[in-house]
């Protein structure tokens, strides 16, 4: 695992020299391709070295973040394009990469806490840095306090578990299974905040709107799939008192998914849309981690890999449109059809995914989780027929809206997708609907 973070650490000073642009780009493909070709056991930690090690998940959230970031700089080309410190966002991207590596591979809780925490600079960077209205820092803090705010009882609890275990290694927390409730509350706290769940959701919207589409992408893909691993790493120490107290997170989360999907009819910004979606997709994520079973933690691994992807892309296309445009009102963004056909097959395939059609990650997914999740309680069959049907409902009203009617007369001056933009796009369904192919990976490793 540290060849990894050393290529990263020797990619940086590319950054620095001209016309780097897509060396560094060409350098993450490079190492996507290594990462995929290493050996990896589906039941155990593998490849130990330094404290890093990988296991079925890890290599999983990994894939997806060198996926993604690859992409992320594809996406901004404009930046290029008009010289915005260009070489400063390499860096940044580069060391956000490190972080969110060194996160998802350290078998240490603390410098999981760590590096969990430093992921949070360069993504604040990227959005006062590169993001589009004055508002931008107003959401720079909401993403900052939010997440702060719930991580330091994180920090107690993490120090708590040290003082009793005397040693901090994830693997060897499997041994001990705490009942209390303060430490439970403090452990799981700062995960449902990244996740978000539902009433601390308040910063993903902001942050999301206000974010430059690299910063998009990696909140979506990436930084909304922290907590989930992390509740997936520390339920196993807190089983106990998980049995008694997870109800309360279900609830909430059920409920507050059912709202949001309302709340996404009501949005008229298509960045916002797909941000609200994305905290429903998320609460069934949560219900089904919280239910503790098999089916609720296979289908909320999968359904994070699957909307990472999709998320990921639907904001690709509203950037795309915003490129054109200068907007992201739905008002504005009417008839596209009429003027970019090819790119309506984009928003048709990944809008289906993001509605949970066959054949993407997404359905397979929720399957599961609607499987835990009934199987924990029959009632929770009403809010899930819920969330499922209206999901679809949104993802058919953004669809619709966008690219159907009159198209609006200010748009005068116009050119269509060019290729770097269908070879994104194609990147973020192709893995998508693929792997579900070679489902059985994701369905054996627990």
């Amino acid at each position: 695992m540290m060849k990894f973070l050393f290529m990263m650490i020797f990619m940086m000073p590319l950054c620095f020299k001209k016309n780097m642009f897509w060396m560094v780009q060409f350098m993450f493909m490079i190492m996507m391709f290594m990462f995929m070709n290493m050996s990896i056991s589906v039941t155990n930690f593998c490849n130990l070295s330094y404290m890093l090690g990988c296991d079925m998940i890890s290599y999983g959230l990994i894939l997806l973040s060198i996926w993604i970031t690859f992409l992320m700089i594809m996406a901004s080309e404009s930046l290029k394009k008009n010289n915005f410190f260009t070489n400063f966002f390499l860096f940044n991207i580069i060391f956000m990469m490190m972080m969110l590596f060194l996160t998802f591979s350290t078998m240490n809780l603390f410098l999981f806490y760590l590096f969990f925490e430093s992921s949070l600079i360069p993504t604040l960077m990227l959005i006062i840095g590169w993001g589009y209205q004055p508002e931008r820092i107003q959401a720079g803090m909401y993403l900052l306090f939010y997440t702060l705010f719930a991580s330091l009882p994180l920090l107690m609890g993490i120090f708590y578990i040290y003082y009793e275990m005397n040693y901090m290694m994830i693997y060897f927390m499997k041994f001990y299974d705490y009942d209390l409730l303060f430490l439970y509350l403090s452990m799981i706290f700062a995960f449902l905040v990244k996740m978000p769940m539902y009433f601390v959701h308040l910063w993903l919207p902001k942050a999301h709107v206000e974010a430059p589409i690299s910063g998009s992408m990696i909140l979506a893909a990436i930084m909304l799939k922290l907590g989930g691993y992390g509740l997936l790493r520390v339920m196993m120490v807190l089983q106990k008192i998980s049995m008694k107290m997870n109800y309360i997170w279900v609830v909430i989360s059920l409920v507050g998914g059912f709202y949001i999907s309302l709340k996404c009819f009501c949005q008229n910004d298509m960045k916002s849309l797909i941000a609200y979606s994305s905290v429903a997709h998320m609460s069934i994520v949560i219900g089904g981690i919280m239910t503790m079973n098999y089916w609720g933690y296979l289908g909320s691994y999968i359904l994070m890999i699957g909307h990472g992807l999709c998320s990921s892309g639907m904001f690709c296309l509203s950037n795309i449109n915003y490129e054109r445009l200068n907007s992201r009102s739905m008002f504005l963004n009417k008839g596209m059809m009429n003027f970019m056909p090819s790119m309506s097959l984009w928003w048709f395939l990944l809008v289906s995914s993001n509605m949970a059609a066959p054949p993407s990650l997404n359905l397979m997914g929720e399957i599961s989780l609607i499987n835990s999740l009934i199987s924990w309680s029959w009632l929770s069959m009403i809010l899930l027929m819920m969330i499922s049907f209206f999901s679809a409902g949104y993802s058919l009203y953004l669809y619709s809206y966008t690219q159907h009617g009159k198209y609006n007369l200010g748009v005068y001056s116009f050119y269509s997708g060019v290729s770097r933009e269908y070879l994104m796009l194609m990147l973020h369904w192709l893995p998508l609907n693929i792997l579900v192919l070679k489902i059985d990976y994701s369905m054996i490793w627990f």
